[in-house]
C-alpha cells in the first residue's frame, strides 16, 4: 500500500476521468488532484496548462527598498489563537504554514515537501522539507512540526483550528473534576512523529481536506522552545524578522538575507496603522505616505481610479459577513425568529444597496456559489407575510425589539446593517442599531446576542461551516448546535465524489435556511490598491499578503 500511495493516490484516475469526461471542472480537478498528492506542476500539466502560469513571474523583480503598507497593527503575541486575519499579515512574514493555498485555490506543500493519503482518507502522511532554517540556523523537524499541531489541538490554547479538525482528531470526554465537556486527541497514535522528516496523521474519520485546514492562519509553525508566544526578535522560518511592534501604530520587518525559500526582495516590509476610517488609508496612499493598502473600500474605488500612480486589484471571494443570533438568547432560542429574520431580508436589495451589485446575494447558508461543493437551491425570496406569521407563532404576535451590534467600519458592512433595519420593519422586527469601534465589537463578537461578523475566504464551502456552526468550537459565535448538521458535516468533510458532497451539502444548507443562526446578506468581491512602483503583488482572495513576493521599484 505505502508504494502504491507513493506512486498516486487511487481515486487520481478516477479524478482524471471524470475531468477528461466533462464531470468535474478544471478548478476542482486541480484543487483535489493536488489535495491527494499530486504536485501542482503535474496536476496542471495534464489539464493543459504549465503550473508555472499560476505564480508570477519574480525573476526580473527589482531588489531592495521598502514597501509600506496601511493595514490595522494589534497584538499578536498567541498566534495559534489569533482571531483576526490581518494579525497573520504581520505574523505570516516571520512563522510560516505546512501549506499555501494560492490565488488559484490549488494547496501546495511549503515547509511541507509532499504529503501522501490512504485510500480510505484517514492516514495522512507529511514530509517535512528538508533544509528549511530556523532564523537561528537549526533545521526544522518533524518534531517542530508534532509539537504545533498538538499545541493547536488543546483547547487550552483556544485555537479556532479546533474548528476545522474536531471532527476527524479529536474526541469529546467528560471531565471528572467538574463535569463539563472537554476535547482531546482521539486516539494516542492520532498525531505520530514517524522520523526526523515525517509526521502521520491518524484520523478518526476520512478527511478531504488536510492539506487546507494546515493553511488557516492561526497554524503557524512557531519554534517549540518559545512556547506560542510572538514578539519582536523571535524565531522563525519565514522571509523576515520582526523588528519592531507598536499595537495601534506600526509593525516594522527585516528581511532575512538568508532564507530558504523565494525572496524576500524587499530590504523591509513595514505596515503602518492608520485606523478604522478608509478615507485616512486612501489619502496616505494618494499622498504618498504608503505604498499600499491591505483592502479599499468600495466608497473609495472611484476617487482611486482617477490617480495615475495607483493600480486598483479585484478579486471575486467568498468574503462575507452574517448577521448572527445566538441561539441560547431569547428571542433568538426559537428557530421560527431566527428564520423569520431570514424572510424579512431581501438579499438582492442589500447587495445592491450596499455593496453596488459588485458580489452575489446571500442565501442564508454561509455556502459561496465559488466553492466546489455549492448545491443550488430555490432561492430564499423576502417573504413578510410568512415573516409575520412565523413570528406570531413564536408568541411575538406585535413583532420584536432587538439590538444589533456591528462595527462602524469598513463602511459597506454599516450600510448592510442599515438597509436590514429598514426592511425588517415591514414584518415588525424593531432593530436598534448599537454601532461599535472595531476593536470593541472583538471583544464581544462571540459574546453578543446579536452581532454582524465578518468572515474570510475560505477554498471550501466545509471549512467555514466547521468554523462557525460546528458544535463546541472556539469561533461558533452564535453557540449553534446541531447533530444532525454536525454529522452531515462529518460526512461531506470525508467524501471525495464532489457531486456526493454536494448532496450531502444541500441537506446542510437546507438545515441553515429552516434552522439556522444566521441572516447572510451577500457574498462580495474585495479590493485594494497599491502604487505602481509596487512589482509582483495579486491580491489573494483571503487579502493575505506575501511578503517575499513584493518588490519595490524605486
Amino acid at each position: 500500500m505505502e508504494k502504491q500511495l507513493q506512486e498516486e493516490h487511487p481515486h487520481i484516475a478516477t479524478l482524471k476521468n471524470e475531468y477528461l469526461s466533462g464531470k468535474v471542472n478544471r478548478r476542482e480537478f486541480l484543487r483535489m488532484a493536488t489535495l491527494l498528492g499530486m504536485s501542482a506542476a503535474t496536476a496542471y500539466a495534464f489539464a493543459g496548462k504549465d503550473g508555472a502560469l499560476a505564480t508570477p513571474a519574480q525573476a526580473a523583480l527589482p531588489k531592495g527598498g521598502t514597501a509600506r503598507i496601511a493595514m490595522r497593527v494589534q497584538e499578536l503575541s498567541t498566534p495559534h489563537s489569533w482571531n483576526w486575519s490581518v494579525k497573520s499579515n504581520i505574523g505570516r512574514q516571520v512563522l510560516e504554514y505546512l501549506a499555501v493555498t494560492g490565488h488559484d485555490n490549488v494547496t501546495r506543500p511549503h515547509l511541507l515537501e509532499s504529503w501522501e493519503v490512504s485510500e480510505d482518507l484517514r492516514t495522512w502522511t507529511l514530509h517535512v522539507r528538508r533544509g528549511v532554517k530556523w532564523h537561528s540556523g537549526r533545521e526544522l523537524t518533524a518534531g517542530d512540526v508534532e509539537w504545533n499541531l498538538r499545541h493547536v489541538l488543546d483547547e487550552e490554547t483556544g485555537s479556532s483550528v479546533i474548528g476545522l479538525m474536531k471532527g476527524y482528531m479529536l474526541e469529546e470526554y467528560e471531565d471528572e473534576t467538574d463535569g463539563s465537556t472537554r476535547t482531546r486527541l482521539w486516539d494516542a497514535n492520532a498525531i505520530e512523529k514517524v522520523d526526523d522528516y515525517t509526521v502521520r496523521l491518524n484520523t478518526k474519520v476520512p478527511q478531504i481536506a488536510v492539506p487546507e485546514h494546515l493553511f488557516h492562519y492561526p497554524l503557524t509553525i512557531m519554534d517549540p522552545d518559545e512556547g506560542g508566544i510572538l514578539e519582536v526578535g523571535s524565531n522563525g522560518t519565514g522571509p523576515f524578522r520582526l523588528a519592531e511592534l507598536v499595537v495601534g501604530e506600526k509593525a516594522v520587518l527585516e528581511a532575512m538575507p538568508d532564507y530558504w525559500g523565494e525572496g524576500p526582495y524587499l530590504d523591509s516590509l513595514e505596515f503602518i496603522d492608520l485606523g478604522d476610517e478608509p478615507s485616512a488609508s486612501m489619502s496616505a496612499l494618494v499622498s504618498n505616505q504608503v505604498d499600499g493598502m491591505h483592502t479599499a473600500d468600495l466608497s473609495l474605488l472611484d476617487t482611486l481610479k482617477d490617480r495615475d500612480h495607483v493600480v486598483i486589484h479585484e478579486v471575486t471571494t467568498a468574503q462575507t459577513a452574517v448577521a448572527r443570533m445566538r441561539v441560547t438568547e431569547k428571542p433568538f432560542d426559537d428557530p421560527r425568529v431566527r428564520k423569520a429574520m431570514r424572510l424579512a431580508t431581501d438579499t438582492r436589495g442589500v447587495l445592491e444597496i450596499a455593496y453596488r451589485g459588485r458580489g452575489a446575494p446571500g442565501e442564508h447558508h454561509h455556502v459561496s456559489p465559488v466553492h466546489p461543493e455549492y448545491a443550488e437551491l430555490p432561492f430564499m425570496e423576502r417573504d413578510l407575510e410568512a415573516a409575520k406569521s412565523l413570528l406570531s407563532e413564536a408568541g411575538y404576535p406585535d413583532g420584536i425589539d432587538i439590538r444589533l451590534d456591528c462595527k462602524k467600519d469598513p463602511a459597506w458592512e454599516l450600510r448592510a446593517v442599515q438597509v436590514m433595519v429598514e426592511q425588517w420593519k415591514d414584518a415588525g422586527i424593531r432593530c436598534e442599531i448599537n454601532v461599535m469601534p472595531s476593536a470593541k465589537y472583538w471583544e464581544v463578537w462571540t459574546k453578543t446576542p446579536f452581532g454582524f461578523t465578518q468572515w474570510q475566504h475560505r477554498p471550501l464551502g466545509v471549512m467555514v461551516l466547521g468554523l462557525a456552526y460546528r458544535s463546541g468550537v472556539p469561533w461558533n459565535e452564535s453557540a449553534y448546535s446541531n447533530p444532525e448538521f454536525d454529522e452531515l458535516l462529518n460526512q461531506a468533510e470525508g467524501t471525495l465524489d464532489v457531486d456526493k458532497r454536494r448532496e450531502i451539502v444541500k441537506q446542510i444548507e437546507e438545515i441553515m435556511q429552516e434552522d439556522g443562526p444566521v441572516v447572510q446578506p451577500l457574498w462580495r468581491s474585495v479590493f485594494t490598491a497599491m502604487d505602481k512602483k509596487i512589482k509582483g503583488f495579486r491580491m489573494h482572495p483571503t487579502s493575505y499578503i506575501f511578503g517575499n513576493q513584493i518588490a519595490i521599484d524605486s
